[in-house]
């Protein structure tokens, strides 16, 4: 497959471990399939920048698809509470969390690769708000579709280091990209907004239903 990665500068051979473990999934390398989503995170500063493109090979690899049948939105959010900083604190967004890692975290060590959604700022407060129990379950799958985002391929382990290569870069201009991403974002914030205030079914499941009922993987309610 050929994968982009957006940054201020030119990646030819990308580094094992390199970026930050505060990132969605821990350390990884982390490309999308869209040269323009890689565009325009590589200008999120308001700086020009690059889309760094690259043939991944995924043959012999263990992935982690968290968007398949056999994981629930709840896996994606437990590992995003696990790495991701600035969450609300407060007795039941910490409780949220403690049970999210305790019944819903899988372990990233075992894979090659993961394969999920991307938490950008909004998507990052969407996730944050089910957390506190604002949202529904229901709604919070839904505000993930918002935008656009689509899938993020994050390398994981040093074999499938071994498996990208570089092809060519795409200069990526601030005064273009910046906005589109802006623009983005306010547009999925809107429909969130929208989404938000729609009236819940008596039958919705909140972060508190799932901790009161001790709901765990499989159970059906989780698949939205």
């Amino acid at each position: 497959m050929i994968v982009y990665h957006g940054s201020d500068h030119i990646i030819e051979k990308p580094t094992y471990n390199g970026s930050k473990r505060t990132n969605d999934y821990g350390y990884g390398f982390y490309t999308t399939e869209s040269e323009e989503l890689a565009k325009e995170w590589a200008c999120s500063d308001n700086r020009d920048g690059f889309a760094n493109a690259y043939e991944l090979d995924l043959t012999g690899l263990n992935i982690l698809r968290l968007n398949s049948p056999n994981y629930n939105i709840l896996n994606w959010l437990a590992i995003l509470a696990k790495y991701r900083s600035y969450w609300q604190n407060g007795s039941i967004s910490e409780r949220a969390k403690d049970y999210l890692q305790n019944n819903f975290f899988i372990d990233p060590t075992p894979y090659d690769i993961i394969i999920g959604y991307r938490a950008d700022d909004s998507y990052f407060s969407f996730a944050q708000d089910f957390v506190a129990g604002t949202i529904s379950l229901s709604k919070l799958s839904e505000a993930m579709k918002l935008g656009k985002l689509g899938e993020q391929i994050v390398l994981k382990s040093e074999k499938s280091f071994e498996c990208i290569h570089f092809l060519g870069v795409e200069a990526a201009d601030a005064e273009t990209y910046f906005e589109k991403k802006a623009t983005r974002d306010r547009e999925a914030r809107k429909a969130y907004r929208s989404t938000k205030k729609a009236a819940d079914g008596i039958n919705e499941l909140y972060m508190l239903d799932i901790m009161r009922e001790e709901i765990k993987n499989g159970d059906p309610r989780l698949l939205i």
